[in-house]
């Protein structure tokens, strides 16, 4: 991706023709997907079992919004890539028929996942031969599914198995190169990496990942949560350093993540900058008048009406939350929390998305990722200001004016 700097003039390459307009512009270029920038949505195959109006499936999705759509997860069984869920190739098909609707999107398939962690991918990574059986099984499945490319969620390898997760996107990388009959063909690889900075040290190396991968996936989010020790409240997606952030915790923010990425060698444009679509919740020792960040907690915050997890809200079930209880902001890192009673939760709105998009897009990244779709206000039953109100929020701050424009690069 070329960017190229509006002060007075912008130039716009366009088959390799520079035109130079000054003073108001008549923007009538067409850039694909309607952006310049990536906006990448993963969903999951299991918020089908979802009650009620958590219920998701992608004949909800609105293809028109993402630029990439990642479907959410496969499993290996014997070296080979298979589905995931029991339904899920009936689901493959209408995953596929958004393409019907918006033709320049693309999709992929995910293999990995939280759950899944690094158990799930050995044996298959642990021999030139099982990974060669593994990338063999992956290349027919996309293509006879219709997917784009593959996006690989290792969360996360261990400092002994950064060499085999090297080794297996290397041969994916190679691999998809040999299979495609022109450059426009090649399936599109990525992979979801971690945001703090010890993990990153353990797990990748950039250099090389730099090389092989189309993107990677930035997860900047769970930085804080009810795993932590001392359980203590935090926002689990701050764009910046807090003021209480010593020692390591000053890593545990976007912004370091970001430029940590950058500095150990992933070129900007390929950092597709994650932004969460959940809160992380707490549940606070003590009810306090004004319990901010560092309140002693005693637990995860309660379980959702529709995740039903502890300690974690779909953006929907915060807005729920959020009516009767009191929202503050917590200013140098630019995002919100909410208290009602004995219940804390951090979380994004469309304020502190605008605010992370100009953020990524002041940083020259290619683009925003969101964990989930299923996770954001989809019906718009809940936060009453339409279906998927953050996702909106994310792709009408980067379709908005900017400083540049990037050329489309898958």
């Amino acid at each position: 991706m070329k960017r190229t700097e509006q002060a007075g003039e912008l130039g716009v390459a366009i088959m390799g023709q520079k035109f130079l307009w000054w003073g108001n512009i008549l923007f009538t270029l067409s850039l694909r997907s309607g952006s310049a920038y990536k906006l990448v949505c993963y969903v999951t195959n299991w918020s089908q079992y979802r009650a009620g109006l958590g219920y998701f499936i992608p004949d909800v999705i609105d293809p028109n919004l993402c630029t990439h759509i990642i479907f959410s997860f496969a499993n290996i069984s014997n070296n080979k890539i298979i589905p995931g869920e029991w339904n899920d190739v009936t689901q493959y098909h209408t995953f596929m028929d958004l393409k019907k609707r918006n033709r320049n999107l693309k999709t992929l398939l995910a293999i990995g996942g939280a759950k899944f962690g690094s158990k799930g991918f050995h044996p298959m990574v642990e021999s030139s031969e099982s990974r060669s059986t593994f990338i063999k099984s992956v290349i027919p499945l996309l293509r006879y599914n219709g997917f784009d490319g593959l996006d690989v969620d290792w969360i996360y390898p261990e400092l002994n198995e950064k060499p085999f997760f090297t080794s297996l996107i290397h041969e994916l990388a190679d691999a998809f190169q040999k299979e495609a009959k022109k450059p426009t063909d090649k399936l599109i690889l990525s992979a979801g990496v971690a945001a703090g900075r010890q993990i990153i040290d353990n797990s990748y190396d950039i250099k090389n990942l730099a090389k092989d991968v189309d993107f990677i996936n930035l997860l900047s989010f769970d930085f804080h949560g009810s795993w932590d020790n001392p359980l203590v409240t935090g926002h689990h997606s701050p764009l910046k350093k807090g003021t209480q952030d010593q020692r390591n915790s000053a890593y545990y923010n976007v912004d370091y993540a970001v430029n940590y990425w950058k500095s150990q060698g992933m070129p900007e444009e390929k950092i597709i900058m994650g932004i969460p679509t959940y809160g992380r919740s707490f549940t606070l020792s003590t009810p306090s008048p004004n319990p901010g960040v560092g309140a002693p907690a005693s637990a995860p915050g309660t379980p959702g009406q529709f995740t039903a997890e502890a300690g974690f809200l779909a953006y929907y079930e915060v807005c729920q939350f959020l009516q009767g209880a009191t929202v503050k902001r917590i200013p140098e890192q630019q995002v919100p929390y909410a208290v009602k009673g004995n219940q804390w939760v951090g979380f994004d709105d469309e304020e502190s998305v605008e605010t992370k998009v100009k953020y990524l897009k002041n940083s020259k990244l290619g683009g925003a990722m969101i964990w989930s779709l299923d996770l954001d206000d989809f019906t718009g039953q809940f936060c009453k200001k339409g279906s998927f109100p953050l996702l909106q929020a994310i792709k009408r701050t980067l379709d908005s004016a900017n400083k540049g424009i990037r050329s489309w690069k898958e």
